[in-house]
């Protein structure tokens, strides 16, 4: 039979210092990412930034970058998401960070609202659910997402720890904090945004 590849001959003990060096800078660049995301300097999702989302559909087709380039000349951080399996054609979901400076999310959404009626004369928006989420709720998930990642950590240790011993356990620990830290380093580096979503997959 022939080998395409060939005899791989890797030496991987041989080349430990630059995946030691990979590892340290990616753990250091999770830990600043995290510090970052405590201070909410990193680039945060609604959920955790506080802001409005609105879910609905249009009467007639838009295109998606028509609806994107309308709502950003207004509101800068929207974001325009197009959905396919929805019960209606023609939908997507609106998420626009709320500014400090307004009092309630249900101004954001009016604004957002009127600026589609603006933007799409006869092409009726109509609005399936929306929602508005503060600073201070944004802040609690925050803390309960670091809380959720910190205790899933602790059950692998306690888990292994009494399933085979505690070595293994703190082992299996520090591997799985590595890897989020790593992750976390790589999601900063690229600027994309810490939303629930993001935090459910580091779970």
């Amino acid at each position: 039979m022939i080998s395409i590849i060939g005899v791989p001959n890797i030496d991987f003990i041989g080349l430990r210092k630059y995946a030691f060096m990979l590892s340290t800078v990616l753990v250091l660049l999770g830990i600043f990412a995290f510090v970052m995301i405590t201070l909410g300097k990193a680039p945060l999702g609604i959920d955790f930034a506080g802001g409005v989302m609105i879910k609905g559909y249009f009467a007639q087709p838009v295109h998606i970058d028509a609806l994107r380039g309308a709502l950003t000349s207004e509101f800068p951080d929207a974001t325009v998401t197009e959905l396919t399996d929805f019960s209606e054609p023609n939908a997507f979901i609106i998420k626009s960070k709320r500014p400090e400076n307004e009092a309630t999310g249900d101004l954001r959404i009016k604004a957002i609202n009127a600026l589609l009626v603006k933007s799409f004369p006869g092409n009726t928006f109509t609005t399936a659910s929306e929602h508005s989420i503060g600073p201070s709720v944004g802040e609690s998930l925050k803390k309960s997402a670091w809380l959720a990642i910190l205790l899933s950590i602790g059950g692998i240790l306690v888990y292994i720890w009494f399933r085979f011993d505690f070595r293994s356990g703190v082992a299996a620990a520090i591997a799985t904090f590595h890897d989020v830290l790593a992750v976390t380093g790589i999601f900063y580096l690229f600027g994309l945004e810490f939303d629930l979503l993001i935090v459910s997959a580091l779970l």
